[in-house]
């Protein structure tokens, strides 16, 4: 071995995290599994293009314009741009480029199309909508066989006896308008739908009855795994590892060729190999090399070059991951969707089923939360001098109902350009007069201001800066004021006393937060302090201990005055019930106990208990840390999760 070799080869185990034993004796285990195949592989070079060749033409259909147009039609565009850009800008990117964006724009893409795609394990009944039986196939009708629906499946009523066709179609365009199936359906259309927004996407095809979606990530500058069944991204080993497949075949298929991408899903090359009995390996590239060719007649030899550079480029990729050690602290779940008996049958059923897609140690992350501060303010000063005035309780809640109404629709409207309109006639109202002094700080807490027309019978409120930073406050916003309105409304005898509970001042902002697991994307540290009712930290792992460190921004020091919790919105059983809460004045060296809190009940989602620290345990500190020690209902939950935590500082 030349030094360039043996440099090349130290350079491989430093990569791949083994030692030369480990690596030796796995590549020797690759060996073996590749001498055995000549004798166990048929050699069926037919077999394994007719596996592949269908799927070709399948997604050149994604290219047809017609079937791009319909697909676009359906997809609620500003929706998801806007929660693209909320979502980066959660994470402190207010100023996205192209490529972060349209990354961000397929996660919600990915998202959306989980919750209106509908799983199908047997179809209800056409006449009463009752459960249903399988019954076997059917003969294809014409109608069904114009959109693909060659195979179909019949079910027997349970109640009143009636048959009910399940055509398995293929066309995409037929997809759109039934929006069910199974993974063949959900993977196929997904797809469809990247290439629509025009993501460079493949179809990915498992021999072992699976498929899914890869697009190519600006942004990563790799492709990226996505399962639309699942709703997950960027966790290729899922299916080895959470779902227990023995995985053999795994073929991206495109427009521009197919590939063999089987080693990005697998940490265990040499039992893969096992597997693979349908054809050499050599074979196998042969045909796929074949198939590719043939995809790419018509393209100029620019093209050609630009996508063999491409392909090139995976396929060391692929080989350099291969090694890669397995990350035992990330565990992965069993199939989520379909039947529990169907997952069962197929052997993707995990029994530790509330397990999470993340689980390991979080990243520490940074609160992007300075508007719910604002916001809190605001609302106080509102409070403060609706008291101060007098009002009725009704007299309130008229107020603040006018105040959500006008809202509403502005949240409503095209986030780029929001805009309300309030008419003369409004602007003379009681309603407006008693917010009249409070206007300018509450529209500053939503970024928006105001502009008068020039014969005054006319007042708008606009965008003050960027559309995204509205977006983020105008959900905090809402939620405040429903809160308040309903707490407002359960109130018998009301005095302006009753508003102090309301009063929010000297929330702590901006702090980094790390946690002792998190559930990735939508369970996050950081949710915790976002100020929005629908989102929660959720610990996947945390219901028999977890823990969640907030550092005041720059080292502040703060002496803690009291704090909130909030119930998150579903499964009152991960609920906390008992937890420490501490405080440190050297970053989190030391800690010292602040509150202590056990028999904790939330009685209903979202509802917020309030608590204040003795006034003998507070003392100046620039970080906090909650421990908490148990959930409602530890036996049957492995999970935790709150709503909100907002932690407010003693007054100067």
């Amino acid at each position: 071995m030349s030094v360039t070799e043996e440099a090349g080869s130290s350079q491989a185990v430093s990569h791949t995290g083994m030692s030369d034993e480990e690596l030796a004796r796995l590549l020797q285990a690759e060996e073996e599994a590749l001498f055995f195949q000549q004798y166990r592989a048929s050699d069926n070079r037919e077999e394994f293009g007719s596996k592949v060749r269908p799927y070709v033409s399948q997604v050149l259909k994604y290219e047809d314009p017609i079937r791009i147009e319909a697909a676009r039609k359906t997809v609620p565009v500003d929706e998801l741009e806007e929660k693209a850009l909320v979502s980066l800008a959660k994470e402190g990117n207010f100023r996205p480029s192209k490529e972060e964006e349209a990354h961000s724009f397929l996660l919600q893409l990915l998202f959306w199309f989980k919750g209106s795609f509908r799983w199908v394990n047997s179809p209800p009944c056409d006449g009463c909508g009752s459960e249903t039986s399988g019954i076997g196939m059917g003969v294809a009708l014409p109608s069904e066989i114009q959109f693909g629906g060659l195979r179909v499946e019949l079910y027997r009523c349970n109640r009143c006896s009636r048959i009910t066709r399940f055509p398995r179609y293929n066309d995409p365009l037929k997809l759109l308008e039934t929006r069910k199936g199974r993974c063949g359906e959900w993977a196929n259309c997904f797809t469809f739908y990247c290439r629509a927004f025009g993501y460079d996407a493949r179809l990915i095809l498992d021999f072992t009855d699976h498929v899914w979606t890869e697009c190519f990530s600006p942004s990563l500058k790799r492709w990226m795994h996505l399962d639309p069944c699942e709703a997950v991204y960027d966790n290729p080993l899922l299916y080895e590892k959470g779902w227990q497949k023995k995985l053999s075949y795994v073929i991206a298929i495109s427009k521009d060729g197919v590939l063999d991408v089987t080693k990005r899903y697998t940490r265990k090359w040499h039992e893969v190999l096992s597997r693979r009995n349908i054809t050499m390996e050599d074979t196998a590239l042969s045909v796929l090399s074949d198939i590719t060719k043939e995809c790419r007649k018509g393209y100029t030899a620019q093209a050609i070059s630009m996508l063999e550079q491409r392909d090139k480029k995976e396929i060391e990729d692929l080989e350099r991951n291969l090694h890669l050690p397995d990350d035992a602290s990330i565990s992965l779940p069993g199939r989520q969707s379909g039947a529990k008996e169907w997952r069962i049958a197929r052997s993707e059923y995990s029994t530790e089923e509330e397990r999470s897609l993340s689980n390991s140690l979080c990243p520490v992350r940074t609160c992007v939360d300075n508007h719910v501060g604002s916001i809190y303010n605001a609302f106080s000063g509102l409070l403060s001098h609706m008291g101060n005035s007098g009002l009725s309780k009704d007299e309130i809640l008229e107020t603040l109902d006018f105040i959500r109404r006008l809202l509403v629709d502005l949240k409503s409207a095209p986030f780029k350009m929001r805009k309300a309109s309030i008419t003369s006639d409004v602007l003379t109202s009681q309603h407006f007069k008693h917010i009249a002094s409070s206007m300018d700080e509450l529209l500053s807490s939503l970024s928006l201001k105001k502009e008068m027309e020039i014969d005054g019978r006319m007042l708008h409120l606009c965008l003050a800066a960027e559309p995204v930073q509205t977006s983020i406050a105008l959900p905090v916003f809402l939620d405040i004021l429903t809160e308040i309105i309903e707490e407002l409304n359960k109130v018998n005898n009301f005095d302006s006393g009753v508003l102090l509970k309301f009063l929010k001042f000297n929330r702590i902002t901006s702090g980094e937060v790390l946690a002792s697991g998190e559930e990735i994307p939508f369970g996050i540290a950081t949710s915790a302090f976002d100020g929005v009712h629908a989102s929660k930290w959720e610990e996947p792992n945390g219901a028999k201990g977890c823990w969640l460190i907030y550092k005041v921004m720059d080292g502040l020091m703060h002496e803690l005055e009291g704090y909130d919790l909030m119930s998150a919105n579903d499964v009152p059983e991960r609920d906390p019930m008992d937890w420490v809460l501490e405080g440190s004045d050297d970053g989190g060296a030391n800690w010292n106990v602040l509150d202590k809190q056990s028999s904790q009940i939330f009685g209903q989602r979202f509802e917020r208990k309030m608590y204040k620290i003795n006034s003998s345990a507070r003392r100046a500190s620039n970080a906090f840390r909650f421990r908490f020690l148990a959930v409602r209902n530890g036996k049957d939950q492995s999970r935790f999760q709150i709503g909100s935590i907002d932690l407010y500082a003693k007054g100067t």
